[in-house]
């Protein structure tokens, strides 16, 4: 491994020797910005993909179950960590679901909830592909996750769309981001990575990605633009 000291400036090839996650923090920031983006990464839900949160209080005041209870159980440890690396399906899932909120028939209806598309966020992700950067997807989804794409119809809309499920790595595992990097040929310095949860980002962080936690589309191109996407 090359030493960096302040009297040297590293030169492309020391970059790449770097162990960036040894580096203090200052310096992790100026090895990020060495490197042009050629590819920005896209959570799925949140980012792209959305759901009603009313939906769900309805079908449990409809079943008489207190508000957050399916969420609650759906998305707790170890349970959800099950369905999202691909251990079992997820109709597996939503019996699991039914069985401990003792109501099948509402986790199966939670299970349904129909989904939106944030529209604007898919015309920035073309904006990007115009630039000829790639646009890619990685989803803590479920064995589901191609069906689910495909009756959205945004597969072409994107380079790759890689699903946890598929991986055996959930986010924010650093073994998903390296899966995503090696499959697209890109270091982990030269993609961007969005998504909604803070907590997802710190894998990608720990890899010196580019990241930036998702609150609307507006931000989203603004810190595209910061790290030199020009969209």
């Amino acid at each position: 491994m090359i030493v960096v000291t302040a009297n040297r400036r590293a030169s492309a090839a020391d970059v790449e020797l770097i162990d960036r996650s040894a580096l203090p923090e200052n310096l992790r920031d100026q090895w990020k910005n060495h490197r042009m983006i050629r590819v920005v990464l896209f959570d799925l839900d949140g980012v792209i993909r959305h759901f009603d949160p009313q939906y769900a209080a309805d079908v449990e005041s409809r079943h008489g179950l207190p508000g957050g209870t399916l969420e609650g159980i759906a998305f707790a440890r170890p349970l959800i960590d099950a369905v999202t690396t691909g251990r079992i399906s997820r109709a597996e899932w939503i019996r699991q679901v039914g069985d401990r909120a003792g109501d099948v028939l509402a986790a199966e209806e939670w299970g349904s909830q129909p989904a939106y598309l944030d529209v604007a966020v898919l015309e920035l992700a073309g904006e990007v592909r115009s630039l000829g950067l790639r646009t890619a997807v990685l989803t803590n989804g479920t064995d589901t996750i191609p069906a689910e794409v495909a009756a959205l119809g945004i597969a072409e809309r994107f380079d790759a769309i890689f699903n946890s499920a598929d991986i055996g790595f959930a986010k924010p595992d650093v073994r998903a981001f390296r899966h995503v990097c090696e499959a697209l040929d890109a270091a982990p310095d030269e993609v961007f990575f969005t998504d909604d949860s803070a907590s997802k980002l710190v894998g990608a962080d720990s890899l010196s990605m580019h990241t930036h936690l998702f609150e609307g589309v507006e931000g989203l191109r603004a810190r595209l633009t910061a790290t030199g996407v020009r969209v």
